[in-house]
């Protein structure tokens, strides 16, 4: 049966896509952001996984303004690089796995949520910088995709209990595939940045240390937390922290933390990462 080994969180950050694409990794403002995902990078290299659920959103690329479903899950056989007014990232296609999506698909929704089936959709940053972050710069990326976008755009978003419950559902369709498939589960974008308005450059340091010390210490607390404090506290930006609760859901009760990382600034962004061992579970 396939299984779910681990989790990651990170940030999405679209300067991050650009220091890598332009070469820019090495210099005096970025080096140190990189210098947190050397660990991961080496240990994802070991671990190996088969597939990799990313949680992401959609920065009205695959979706304009006019349809945005709540949560969608990409069934293609294969991912084009979004084009986000300056051309698509020099980064290879994205391979799906289009048997696992299905059968997540047909899971979720027997397990009572409204999923939306897309068939062809381009990503952007908020797949591809995850990826180039953890995988580097090859010439394909040696790990398959199920993308499973979630609204965190248009107001309103899905609460963090549910989006904590759809990871349980993730979890439950995932030990339901028959074939012996290595899965790992992400959850993007965050932590505290609010980009437009008085506030905009707003970055909480104390809530984002909490937000990664609940992670693995408070669950209650981070699912009932309401739109308006993650609002007041991490800026207008900072409800896509609800997709990292999918992660968290998807590996079960018990999780060891194996790496953490955080960083200010990234851009107007602080960036949050995490690797969570779930063979405890």
């Amino acid at each position: 049966m396939a299984r779910i080994t681990a989790g990651v969180t990170t940030s999405h950050v679209p300067a991050i896509g650009a220091a890598i694409d332009q070469g820019r990794t090495e210099t005096e403002y970025w080096a140190p952001l990189f210098a947190g995902y050397d660990w991961s990078k080496k240990w994802i290299a070991h671990e190996r996984p088969d597939v990799v659920v990313l949680v992401y959103n959609d920065h009205a690329s695959a979706f304009s303004l006019e349809v945005i479903p709540t949560f969608a899950i990409g069934c293609a056989d294969q991912f084009e690089i979004a084009d986000e007014g300056f051309g698509p990232r020099p980064v290879p296609p994205v391979i799906g796995h289009p048997d696992l999506a299905c059968h997540l698909v047909e899971s979720l929704i027997l397990d009572q949520f409204d999923i939306t089936v897309v068939n062809q959709m381009a990503v952007d940053h908020g797949l591809t910088v995850p990826l180039s972050l953890l995988f580097g710069q090859p010439d394909a990326w040696p790990v398959r995709v199920v993308p499973v976008a979630v609204n965190v755009i248009q107001f309103p978003p899905p609460t963090g209990e549910r989006c904590y419950q759809l990871g349980r559902a993730i979890r439950r369709a995932v030990a339901t595939y028959p074939e012996d498939l290595n899965v790992q589960v992400w959850g993007t974008g965050g932590m505290s940045h609010q980009l437009h308005g008085p506030r905009a450059g707003l970055i909480n340091r104390t809530f984002d240390n909490a937000y990664l010390d609940d992670l693995t210490s408070d669950l209650d607390r981070l699912r009932s937390m309401a739109h308006i404090e993650y609002l007041r506290e991490a800026g207008s930006e900072g409800i896509e922290l609800v997709m990292w609760l999918v992660m968290r859901g998807a590996l079960g009760d018990a999780v060891t933390p194996l790496h953490r990382f955080y960083h200010v600034p990234a851009s107007n962004t602080a960036v949050g990462h995490l690797v969570l061992d779930a063979t405890v579970s």
